[in-house]
């Protein structure tokens, strides 16, 4: 039986931060473990062109720990208003790498998002051009699609036609739920998918049997287990289209159990620890260097990381919550202990 590991430091493809005051606990938890990481740009003001991007990466800097040497990499928001300009603008800076694709109220900040995809055309042709990755939140939002199959629905209207016209166009699905989401990445070149510690571990069973449950909520919502299944296998096959990208998205406890109760899941105070046991369930821990350190490196043309993190056989358990500002912050699935811990 392993009891300790050594990995190449991980890096987390789909990161949200928010900004403000919470920046202070939620940079801290993830430059602990990770190298780098991609920042959702969906802030309350959304990252809208480069000057904002790089304004908020050095935010985030000022809230990095001391002695950390943590590198956010930083996405555009695209609107109906993002030019060809805008792209090429982003382009010339180093610390930003993609442009993030969130159909108008599909998920928290979304509302400033594109509202008509056929018109985005230009837009990804200067992304192909210019090399900045397509990040896609692939769900519809049209109130007559069962929130269920969103994914899928997205996927056959939109995606599809936009991996035949941009060939070139380097594409991650974010997120990935479904069976069809899996298959479209295996099926076509240039696209790879990331995947959260939440829909590899949960089902919809986890969110809605037995009373609600708001801290297993999030966007796109869990969904059957036959779809677990798939994620599992594409997580733990060792293809390089499928690499880790926790999505956790920090919401103050108030916010998660109020009468709507906001999407989004906090991972980042045990993300490395949650997929070592995904992968230790599936007798796959050789599999987890590549899903969490190298695969998303390579589809981003980016280096492999030079350092380490070890982990060992530990059973610990999250505290029921995390300062959060004047608030609090929940953490995912932290009535449940977790077997793996980093070693400091």
């Amino acid at each position: 039986m392993t009891t300790q590991f050594t990995i190449t430091r991980p890096d987390d493809w789909h990161l949200h931060l928010r900004d403000g005051d919470a920046l202070n606990t939620t940079v801290a938890f993830t430059a602990q473990q990770f190298q780098r990481a991609i920042v959702m740009p969906n802030l309350a003001q959304p990252i809208i062109n480069a000057e904002l991007a790089l304004a908020y990466r050095q935010r985030i800097l000022n809230s990095t720990p001391d002695g950390s040497n943590f590198q956010p990499l930083m996405v555009v928001y695209l609107t109906d208003n993002t030019s060809p300009d805008d792209i090429k603008q982003a382009s010339k800076s180093e610390h930003i790498v993609a442009a993030k694709l969130y159909p108008a109220g599909a998920t928290t900040n979304s509302s400033n998002g594109v509202t008509d995809i056929d018109r985005l055309a230009p837009v990804l042709e200067a992304m192909q051009s210019h090399g900045l990755l397509l990040l896609v939140h692939a769900e519809v939002t049209d109130s007559d699609v069962d929130i269920f199959d969103r994914e899928q629905v997205f996927i056959d209207k939109h995606l599809y036609a936009i991996r035949r016209d941009f060939p070139k166009l380097r594409i991650v699905l974010e997120h990935a739920t479904t069976q069809q989401a899996i298959q479209f990445v295996e099926e076509n070149d240039n696209t790879a998918a990331t995947l959260t510690p939440q829909h590899l571990l949960f089902n919809r069973n986890d969110l809605l049997a037995g009373g609600i449950r708001p801290h297993n909520y999030c966007l796109p919502i869990l969904k059957r287990e036959t779809h677990r299944k798939t994620l599992i296998k594409a997580a733990t096959s060792g293809s390089p289209k499928f690499f880790l990208g926790t999505d956790s998205a920090p919401h103050a406890t108030h916010a998660k159990e109020s009468l709507c109760g906001c999407a989004g899941c906090f991972t980042a105070h045990a993300a490395i620890e949650l997929y070592a046991e995904i992968f230790e369930t599936e007798n796959a821990l050789d599999k987890l260097e590549g899903f969490s350190s190298f695969y998303g490196a390579d589809f981003y043309g980016l280096p492999r990381n030079n350092s380490t993190i070890t982990l060992i056989k530990k059973q610990w358990q999250a505290p029921s919550y995390y300062s959060f500002g004047e608030q609090t912050l929940t953490p995912f699935r932290q009535e449940t202990p977790l077997n793996w811990e980093i070693q400091r």
